[in-house]
């Protein structure tokens, strides 16, 4: 089972570059963040805290936020889309 990430531009010097990862085997939105701390250090400082998403992160499967679903518990099913996306302040 794989899941595509979208990781956004304010992230990919973290991810190398890589603007698409894909991750294997995660059933929950949590597994896959996991997966990706794993193997990218740095991200964890820069989107969660103690455990959870910082506030100003907003996490979508499909384009549903997780926020009005399960949470870090929402599960995720091969070929289904994760994006990544921090709030940006400016205007």
């Amino acid at each position: 089972m794989s899941v595509t990430v979208k990781i956004p531009t304010q992230l990919r010097s973290v991810t190398g570059g890589d603007a698409e990862i894909t991750v294997e085997g995660a059933s929950t939105v949590k597994g896959v963040l996991d997966r990706l701390y794993e193997s990218y250090e740095g991200l964890s400082a820069r989107i969660a805290e103690d455990g959870a998403l910082r506030r100003f992160v907003n996490v979508y499967v499909g384009g549903e936020d997780i926020r009005f679903l399960d949470g870090l518990d929402t599960a995720v099913h091969d070929g289904d889309e994760v994006t990544i996306l921090p709030a940006v302040a400016g205007g």
